[in-house]
């Protein structure tokens, strides 16, 4: 099969807030980038985000998500007027494949596509977990991110009654999500003995009278043609189901939110060195403090290269754009002033207890630049 074949400086993989950012930076030191994404638009998990951002203004603090997508979208729209480079999206294309010789291959509208950038940026996010219990393949069990899409894009309700199973961040906002959207949340169920998300989070589904159960998992889902109950357990400190302390729970809606896995396969396509660490949700590759790989010209940003919050992944996009363009001979004199102001977010964004397991991942996953190395 012959294809199209493009030789843009840069392609980013991936239209989130990583690959969006990436963008973005490199155009600003003067890159000629091409961003492909899946999806028919840009913004990946932000446009179906209601909820502000915390962090600092550079994080767009108090803005909500899908407002976030619109600017950074109208900043690369923007570009090549506004900035010394240019940014192409090509959307509705699927990348089916990363070669050794760099190149990717992807499908375009049912058009197959060559591409030979002179470097790379893999911002493909990650994929929702899911839970194993009896029955858990029963009409009306939605992964968390999935009901965000129905209600948020569509403006689909998907039941009247949930369960949410999951405290982390995601688990939570979507709690509340489905409370605003007149849906009867019965309970937040956790596994783990504390809550897993923000307390400002946990704090707002509680005033509206959802409790939260800690140690405590989900072991059958109920119903015949879809579910319509769901049998909960309690947790010992082995994280067994302890016998007697059954629950049962009315509900025609199960939103699994137990966290994400890195979507990694262009990374182990292409040769990257790889590392299962735990504290970034699952295999991720080895990365140099410019955001690259063990393969040069490979960069990566966002949830692919260890799950965080999208404040992070944003960063991360800024870094790697910078480093990316910066690579390939681009230079501008405030080029040192932002890398390191990058790297000062990321630690901001890391610090303190919450950040902790990332801090650790972070420094697993690390690997020495070799000399030369532009950043």
């Amino acid at each position: 099969m012959s294809g199209r074949w493009i030789e843009p400086e840069i392609v980013i993989v991936g239209g989130g807030p990583a690959g969006m950012c990436a963008a973005i930076s490199a155009a600003d030191l003067g890159a000629d980038v091409l961003l492909v994404d899946r999806s028919k638009k840009l913004g990946g998990q932000l446009v179906k985000q209601t909820h502000m951002f915390f962090g600092s203004k550079k994080q767009f603090a108090s803005v909500r998500g899908l407002d976030i997508a619109e600017i950074l979208l109208q900043e690369i729209e923007n570009a090549g007027r506004t900035r010394p480079g240019r940014v192409s999206v090509m959307t509705d294309a699927t990348v089916l494949g990363f070669y050794r010789d760099g190149v990717l291959t992807a499908d375009h509208r049912g058009q197959y596509i060559k591409i030979k950038p002179k470097a790379t940026i893999v911002a493909t996010g990650a994929s929702e977990k899911f839970l194993g219990f009896s029955n858990n393949d029963l009409p009306g069990i939605y992964g968390a991110g999935a009901v965000q899409t129905l209600m948020n894009e569509h403006g689909v309700v998907p039941g009247q009654n949930a369960l949410m199973v999951g405290s982390g961040n995601i688990g939570l906002i979507v709690s509340y999500q489905l409370m605003q959207a007149g849906v009867n949340v019965k309970a937040v169920v956790e596994a783990a003995p504390t809550i897993g998300g923000y307390l400002v989070h946990a704090s707002k589904i509680r005033r509206m009278g959802i409790p939260i159960y800690t140690s405590h998992t989900v072991t059958r889902a109920h119903g015949s043609e879809s579910v319509e109950g769901v049998t909960v357990m309690r947790l010992d400190d082995a994280w067994r189901p302890v016998a007697g302390t059954e629950m049962d729970v009315k509900a025609d809606l199960l939103c699994i939110s137990v966290g994400l896995s890195p979507l990694a396969e262009l990374l182990w396509q292409v040769g990257c060195e790889m590392k299962y660490i735990a504290e970034l949700d699952g295999h991720v590759p080895l990365r140099g403090d410019d955001m690259q790989t063990s393969v040069p010209g490979v960069f990566v940003a966002g949830d692919v290269a260890g799950v965080e919050e999208a404040s992070s992944a944003m960063v991360e996009g800024r870094l790697a754009g910078l480093c990316a363009a910066g690579a390939l001979g681009y230079d501008s004199p405030n080029f040192s002033s932002m890398r390191t102001d990058c790297v000062r977010q990321l630690i901001e964004l890391r610090k303190g207890p919450t950040g902790e397991k990332i801090r650790n991942g972070i420094a697993q996953a690390w690997r020495k630049a070799p000399e030369g190395r532009v950043c």
